[in-house]
């Protein structure tokens, strides 16, 4: 094969994975390797980022693995980022870098407010925008966005949950953001979900997000949760089945139906004109 051809066998082949450093984001990224997918490692933490594509290529998948560190709460970093997921070659984008920003809604430092929205929904929206417009310029792709099942805990209060108005804002966001996307792109060959993770064992919980955990060993917050395999593992397979919301854990997708139901009762309650 020559090396034009080769490369056009690669074209729409290439995974860019966000929060690719720990957690779910290097799960992902080993899971889609394994399935024959070059990979673009995105997150703050170089040796980390190094790390995982050594791992990969000595894995022997025979993919290709780039790093791309970047903070996606930089203007500039963001930019690199969403030129490299306007690539020819980005076939799967998985939105999953986030931080989390827990505390007193008014004793937060406003900059790291500043930071859960711009990493949260700023960086997904902006990479969704990138990616998706050259997917459908290529005629296929799939988007993976990464929310948490506290974009449906509003209205509980904190304990034993966190102290999360900003950060269930932000994976609110993305769900409606996603959802009406999916929408938009229903009967293209393009592929969107919205992937809400409950209590995960990864080290999420360790910082609020100014600064990344500390060390070049994956760590585990004190609250363990489900294993990070299974999340993949249910993104992959609601994947298989065209289901846009995945909650890993959720045998039964009732519940999702009548979420849809209940907006869609919201949505006509002024067309009755009942005060």
């Amino acid at each position: 094969m020559s090396t034009e051809s080769a490369e056009s066998t690669r074209q729409g082949r290439t995974a860019l994975v966000t929060g690719a450093s720990s957690g779910i984001g290097a799960a992902y990224a080993r899971r889609l390797a394994a399935r024959g997918w070059d990979t673009v490692l995105v997150a703050r933490r170089a040796q980390r980022l190094d790390d995982l594509a050594r791992r990969l290529r000595e894995e022997g998948t025979g993919t290709r693995v780039e790093t791309l560190v970047a903070d996606l709460s930089d203007p500039a970093d963001l930019a690199r980022v969403a030129d490299r997921a306007a690539g020819d070659d980005i076939g799967f984008l998985l939105n999953n870098a986030g931080i989390n920003g827990y505390g007193p809604f008014a004793d937060l430092d406003p900059a790291l407010l500043r930071k859960v929205l711009d990493v949260n929904v700023l960086a997904v929206t902006v990479l969704a925008r990138s990616a998706v417009a050259a997917m459908r310029e290529r005629g296929r792709g799939t988007l993976v966005n990464v929310a948490s099942q506290l974009a449906f805990a509003g209205s509980l209060p904190p304990g034993p949950l966190p102290e999360r108005a900003v950060y269930g804002g932000t994976k609110g966001y993305v769900v409606t953001f996603t959802r009406t996307l999916a929408a938009e792109l229903a009967g293209t060959p393009l592929h969107v979900q919205v992937l809400c993770p409950g209590l995960t064992a990864t080290e999420f919980h360790r910082s609020r997000g100014e600064e990344p955990v500390e060390g070049r060993e994956q760590q585990v917050h004190e609250d363990g949760g489900m294993p990070v395999h299974q999340v993949v593992d249910a993104s992959l397979a609601a994947l298989d089945t065209g289901d846009v919301v995945c909650v890993p854990g959720l045998r039964d997708t009732t519940p999702v139906d009548r979420l849809t139901e209940a907006e869609r009762t919201l949505r006509e309650a002024a067309r009755r004109g009942t005060p």
